[in-house]
């Protein structure tokens, strides 16, 4: 069964896009999602796989267990170039490139004048370049936002050096799962994979096809992301593919965005557009790591003024936390409550069970003082207070490459 988050979230999206069917952009994978029985749903104005034929269940438990494999060639992914990238660059995320080593990649998120987020991306530095990933939901804000930075940046100085290139041509696909390192090495015969680090990136050739690889992933597991040339992609997925058994649970099986949703959630991942927003800071996400020394003392990103009076003690007026509820799951929406006065404190923005603990989970927003793990909440849920704990998170332990 698809879980009511995942269809808020498909829903949601679809608001932001009126386009019919016809009108879906398709990833290069499209044919053979439904070759292999695939449910597919409007998101983010790309026709995309939400499940296939064993669930979402199953496939969550696959991924926690041996290997998924997702299309996420819906992404935006794009280079940033010039002898300035990473003064422009620094300019409008919160990142600190400067310290970034080549092939490392970060976490980050584009900010606005208010200290709103944007979107968050994916930044690596890739030597000659910064390789960039956006989410699909956010792609075309992302380009448009980037492009009239540049247009400014240069304007203050027109000898600076940098410009943007968007990758058209390739597709992205990720695979994740403790068993994936030992299944993705037996298709890469030049070089070593399992001294990879979490968070770095490397040119790699799998099975005679050249990508770009990227430990990192969204499931709270252990992955990599490849990004490859797109008339290659479903021969790729489909080696990937080849290696699952239908008798035995083992290898790498298809995944949706259900199973990607549950699975993020678990490991206490944002999504943009539900758990972040333009009105929502770093710091009142819980961010705060995003943020190094260096920027934080010397600001230089759109509402760094704010951020930084939000890193004081007593400066944040709101917290993201985890949220473990004794019934049913809350839905984004889902008021939380003082259950000493009943008054509003909060809001949740996701929620499921939880597969793997069969919790009820969510992420949610609360003011302050009531975010210290576990303070004693209501939530309401169809209008009936049910009895809940801030939590830590992520809610199930990550299994992140450790070197």
């Amino acid at each position: 069964m698809i879980s009511q988050n995942i269809i808020k979230i498909i829903q949601k999206s679809n608001k932001r896009y009126f386009s019919s069917s016809n009108e879906l952009k398709k990833t290069a994978l499209n044919e053979l999602h439904k070759e292999l029985g695939a449910k597919m749903v409007p998101f983010c104005g790309w026709e995309m796989p939400v499940q296939y034929p064993a669930g979402v269940m199953k496939e969550h438990l696959h991924v926690r267990k041996e290997s998924g494999l997702f299309d996420v060639s819906h992404m935006g992914q794009l280079r940033i170039h010039g002898k300035d990238r990473v003064k422009f660059f620094e300019s409008i995320v919160v990142a600190d490139l400067q310290a970034l080593p080549t092939g490392h990649s970060k976490l980050s998120v584009f900010t606005n004048e208010k200290g709103g987020i944007i979107d968050d991306t994916m930044i690596t530095n890739a030597g000659d370049s910064l390789y960039v990933v956006v989410n699909a939901g956010c792609a075309d804000k992302d380009i448009s936002h980037i492009n009239e930075k540049i247009k400014e940046f240069k304007s203050v100085n027109p000898t600076h050096d940098v410009s943007m290139q968007l990758l058209e041509d390739l597709s992205l696909i990720a695979i994740q799962g403790p068993t994936t390192e030992s299944i993705l090495q037996k298709f890469v015969k030049d070089q070593d994979i399992t001294n990879m680090e979490f968070m770095t990136q490397r040119p790699m050739t799998i099975a005679g096809i050249d990508c770009i690889v990227t430990r990192c992933g969204y499931t709270g597991e252990d992955g990599f992301e490849i990004s490859v040339p797109s008339k290659q992609a479903v021969r790729l997925a489909e080696l990937f593919l080849a290696t699952s058994n239908a008798s035995i649970e083992s290898g790498i099986k298809p995944a949706g965005l259900g199973a990607r949703d549950s699975l993020r959630l678990e490991a206490g991942l944002c999504l943009y557009g539900h758990d972040l927003n333009d009105d929502i800071t770093p710091i009142e996400a819980s961010l705060n790591w995003l943020i190094s020394k260096r920027r934080r003392e010397e600001g230089g990103f759109p509402g760094a003024s704010i951020i930084q009076k939000q890193l004081q003690k007593d400066g944040c007026p709101q917290k993201r936390v985890g949220v473990i509820i004794n019934g049913a799951p809350a839905r984004e929406g889902c008021l939380i409550l003082d259950p000493s006065t009943n008054q509003e404190i909060g809001k949740v923005t996701s929620g499921t069970i939880s597969p793997i603990t069969r919790q009820s989970i969510s992420m949610a927003y609360v003011k302050t003082p009531f975010s210290k793990i576990g303070t004693q909440v209501n939530v309401s849920i169809r209008g009936k207070p049910i009895t809940a704990t801030i939590s830590k998170m992520p809610f199930v332990p990550t299994n992140y490459k450790k070197l």
